[in-house]
């Protein structure tokens, strides 16, 4: 069966459903690495991308975004002129309870009730004003920071910001 879309799981309610030692078969995350370029450089500006609202943002566009963004800096910059740090590791785990379909299927589901889902997999859950990704540049490469996480904001749900926090030195 294929995923539903983000749409499905971009808001949340309710608790925190994170304890992996009481759940079968969570699938792993699909973010490979969190620290890219030179995490051990002197770069004097840092770029940000802030959460504008609360909200989810599935593993697998977490990996879409990183994907893009990483893809432009080591490109253009080189790997040697930027750090890249993802900020968030995605603990919740997503239900989702499949619903048989076709001829008869009525006769064999017992539709919503006490429906609980299968974990499919994980998510970060992102509050108001909240970091998730961090690109440290030397100044010439600004314009180039800012643009690879407005790709990145192009594959993640919710509003954001890119803020400019330490610049000059």
């Amino acid at each position: 069966m294929p995923l539903k879309p983000g749409k499905c799981y971009r808001h949340f309610s309710g608790p925190a459903y994170t304890r992996r030692e009481f759940v079968d078969g969570v699938p792993g995350s699909r973010v490979t690495f969190f620290d890219m370029g030179n995490p051990s450089g002197e770069f004097p500006v840092e770029v940000s991308l802030v959460a504008r609202e609360q909200g989810q943002i599935r593993h697998n566009a977490l990996e879409a975004a990183r994907m893009a963004a990483n893809r432009l800096l080591e490109t253009r910059a080189g790997r040697e002129n930027y750090h890249f740090k993802i900020r968030l590791y995605p603990h919740q785990i997503l239900r989702d309870h499949p619903m048989a379909l076709g001829a008869g299927a009525d006769r064999v589901s017992e539709g919503m009730r006490l429906a609980f889902g299968r974990p499919i997999g994980t998510a970060v859950r992102v509050k108001a004003d909240q970091k998730v990704m961090t690109v440290r540049v030397p100044e010439q490469f600004l314009g180039l920071a800012k643009e690879a996480l407005d790709r990145a904001v192009s594959k993640l749900p919710l509003r954001w910001k890119t803020v400019v926090e330490k610049a000059g030195s």
